[in-house]
């Protein structure tokens, strides 16, 4: 099996802070708050190490959920080699970008009397509307978006290291928080 130079991705430490449940909806949820969300929370659980609070909703009648309490740590005991994870995280941004890189465009030609319009994107619709569509595609703001890349298998699992090797593409730069759902 080939193995990508890359594709290690370090794993911090999560400690739940509080399980609550929302009852305000028809349908309660459970919920689990990893790192906290304020100072007071922050003394109750004892660690002042968090980098990242994030809310994180739990599957109804979950019995390994159950058991944990306010304080407990979670570690990547519960990955197994050869299972297939979910990995959420913000692509990586590649700032503005003309057409040709964000949508694929192929520009106009390069002889025959063009002389400064190699990558534009020529028309952008009719003047009979007197105004330009909705949804038409142009240059701009390019990544930086939530990206969930599923069926990623589980090559390697460093249980002591805190880190797991995932076989595919991780969205987002090295050392930024990413959310994996077995």
């Amino acid at each position: 099996m080939a193995v990508a130079e890359k594709i290690e991705k370090k794993i911090a430490d999560t400690d739940i802070d509080t399980k609550e449940k929302e009852e305000e909806t028809d349908k309660a949820t459970d919920t689990i708050n990893q790192g906290p969300s304020s100072a007071a929370q922050d003394e109750k659980v004892g660690r002042s190490n968090f980098a990242f609070a994030r809310e994180f909703r739990l599957a109804e009648n979950d019995e390994n959920i159950t058991k944990l309490k306010v304080g407990d740590t979670m570690d990547l005991s519960s990955f197994a080699i050869g299972d297939k994870v979910r990995v959420t995280g913000t692509s990586k941004a590649k700032g503005f970008q003309g057409v040709v890189k964000r949508h694929g465009f192929h520009g106009g030609p390069r002889s025959h009397g063009q002389k400064h319009s190699e990558r534009e994107p020529g028309s952008i619709g009719a003047t009979g509307p007197q105004r330009v569509f909705k949804g038409t595609r142009m240059g701009g703001r390019m990544g930086g978006d939530r990206v969930c890349v599923k069926n990623l298998t589980i090559l390697g699992v460093d249980v002591e290291n805190n880190q797991l090797l995932v076989s595919g593409a991780v969205p987002g730069r090295r050392g930024t928080l990413v959310e994996i759902v077995g």
